[in-house]
């Protein structure tokens, strides 16, 4: 199975902008599944998480057809993050685009970071996301760096952990030391893809990567906007 951590700059506020630069990552990496950053399609800022956050039924309207256009051309499941209104309250939730279409947000991030419990309510439930009969399962973030997490995934049978991310300059360390543990630790590929650059009142360092289930690493970017690129023999090929 190929696979690739896709990394850019996400525009606070902006959807369309997101979503079209999100569409253009999938056709470069064309890969079966994309992993895009933490809030990548809403953006990583407190103007967007205290303001109108968009409802997944907002989501399941026309503004990701360009995503869902990517996605069917090249058979990719998208693992892509935002900010969204639930009936419950804010979240900060991976969103799922299948090749066909289908539009989810399936896991909610349970590990509230920072500044994050003063707009969003945590997630209660791990999720994840089935590809080709594979379990590849979710997480946003802070979730990462909590071992607990990655442990429940694979005792419910997962065999990859993916990420989506949003780290601050001098993080860059912790995210290699926390995500090669979290693969090490359960002998299964990690994916981790790293908001880059500026985002509203933001700068982040992108570091995206994907590590091999003995915690080899098999990609890796630095801030530039890119794609982490990788065959996971031990998920498919």
């Amino acid at each position: 199975m190929i696979v690739a951590a896709a990394q850019a700059e996400s525009r606070a506020g902006d959807l369309a902008s997101n979503v079209a630069t999100a569409a253009r990552l999938v056709r470069q990496a064309q890969a079966r599944v994309v992993v895009l950053p933490e809030a990548f399609l809403t953006g990583y800022d407190a103007s967007v998480f205290a303001g109108s956050l968009p409802t997944l039924d907002d989501l399941a309207g026309g503004v990701l057809d360009p995503l869902r256009e990517a996605a069917a051309a090249y058979g990719t499941t998208v693992v892509a993050s935002a900010a969204l209104l639930r009936p419950h309250g804010r979240t900060l939730s991976s969103v799922v685009v299948e090749p066909d279409g289908t539009t989810t947000a399936p896991y909610d991030k349970q590990h509230l970071d920072g500044d994050e419990p003063t707009w969003f309510v945590a997630g209660r439930a791990g999720a994840e996301v089935v590809v080709d009969g594979h379990r590849l399962a979710l997480s946003i973030c802070r979730d990462g760096s909590v071992p607990s997490h990655a442990a429940a995934a694979a005792a419910a049978g997962a065999s990859a952990y993916l990420c989506s991310a949003a780290y601050f300059p001098g993080g860059a360390r912790r995210m290699d030391v926390t995500y090669a543990a979290r693969a090490l630790d359960h002998r299964f590929p990690v994916v981790v893809a790293g908001l880059t650059g500026r985002c509203g009142t933001h700068t982040f360092i992108g570091c995206s990567a994907i590590y091999g289930p003995d915690a080899e690493l098999l990609a890796r970017l630095g801030a530039e906007e890119g794609i982490a690129l990788a065959s996971l023999s031990s998920v498919g090929s």
